[in-house]
């Protein structure tokens, strides 16, 4: 990210500087795109920081989605404004298409050089700087698809779960992408003479930058307004099927906190005759624990009933609640990006009726 950073900040100032001394609208445009992309940048390390915080107090599941908020502002707020400046530049420069000329040549460091040699050398310099950027998050991008066993690049840059690592895939992309065009635009003007040319392709490198702040936009919307996890739900239902002790599941819901963190919410049934197998070895068990703490003068027929309905009680949550963590295991054992999972079991009774009253057995 800080090599992105440098890089973009570096070619950012040779492209305004060749702009200032060509007076090409291509070049400008260029510049201020690459200094979207530097502030952008800044903007996705500011979101990979602030969301990589832990969960605290105030932030139960971390600051995971704060890095989804940053990268909204920064695709809506950075690119919408170098898509405006670029538009409004090129506005300006056609208008004033018969009024400032062109220099023929400019003076650098007692040299007259040609305007379309200085150009070249910069977009050029440009093009290596941004073509090695975009390998090394293409390569990471490729690495990830292959990792998830998708095949169509398109599908999966659309559904991603990360959406910092499109944001830079993209960027990279589009800068490369507006290096061509800018040369394509001046290139063409030099041969034709027509500065419309250069105007021409001004126009389409800001619009690039409009429709990536459509699509950025849109991404990290999807992860700031409580997207389920459709996969993790999936792997929860193949798991819940397999499983001798569930007669059912319904209500099974997810939300993605951010792509290393997701909840999933259940409801399950689980089978009576599986659950009854051992049951009454282990309300016997805890029915002789519970009565061993009783004093023998205390003992009642009050006592021996609190002791027989407690038992029952906790043999049958102690056997819900290890089915419970055999499917939060395996869950977790397919999907390591589930971190929580909440299983209503319907037909038992709340916890908290465990809490009777001590004094029945002091």
């Amino acid at each position: 990210m800080l090599y992105a950073i440098c890089v973009n900040a570096i070619v950012t100032v040779l492209k305004g500087l060749a702009a200032l001394a060509t007076h090409s609208a291509s070049m400008m445009n260029e510049a201020v795109h690459s200094l979207m992309d530097t502030l952008n940048q800044v903007f996705l390390m500011i979101g990979l920081i602030r969301g990589g915080q832990p969960a605290d107090g105030e932030y139960a599941f971390g600051h995971g989605q704060k890095k989804y908020l940053w990268n909204l502002w920064s695709a809506i707020g950075l690119f919408s404004i170098g898509c405006g400046l670029g538009l409004a530049h090129a506005w300006h420069a056609y208008h004033q298409l018969h009024v400032i000329e062109r220099p023929d040549t400019v003076s650098l460091l007692g040299l007259d050089i040609a305007p379309i040699w200085i150009s070249a050398v910069v977009l050029f310099i440009a093009l290596v700087l941004e073509a090695y950027v975009l390998y090394v998050a293409g390569k990471e991008f490729t690495l990830r698809m292959r990792a998830a066993g998708a095949k169509n690049p398109l599908r999966y840059l659309r559904d991603a779960d990360d959406p910092t690592l499109i944001a830079v895939l993209l960027e990279d992309s589009i800068a490369v992408t507006g290096v061509l065009l800018a040369a394509t635009g001046i290139a063409l003007t030099q041969l034709t003479g027509n500065k419309l040319w250069d105007i021409g392709f001004s126009v389409i490198i800001a619009s690039m930058l409009g429709v990536t702040a459509i699509f950025l936009g849109k991404i990290n919307m999807r992860f700031l307004t409580s997207i389920r996890d459709t996969g993790a739900e999936r792997d929860f239902q193949e798991i819940c099927k397999l499983h001798p002790e569930i007669e059912r599941f319904h209500d099974v819901r997810s939300i993605i906190v951010d792509e290393a963190h997701t909840v999933v919410v259940a409801e399950v049934e689980l089978r009576e005759e599986r659950l009854v197998g051992d049951m009454r070895e282990r309300i016997d068990a805890h029915e002789r624990a519970l009565l061993s703490r009783v004093p023998e003068e205390r003992l009642n027929d009050q006592v021996r009933e609190y002791a027989e309905t407690r038992a029952v009680i906790q043999a049958t949550l102690e056997r819900t609640e290890r089915v419970v963590d055999e499917l939060e295991r395996e869950l977790k054992a397919r999907c390591p990006r589930v971190f929580h999972l909440t299983v209503e079991v319907e037909g038992l009774a709340p916890t908290s009726k465990l809490d009777a009253p001590e004094t029945l057995l002091s």
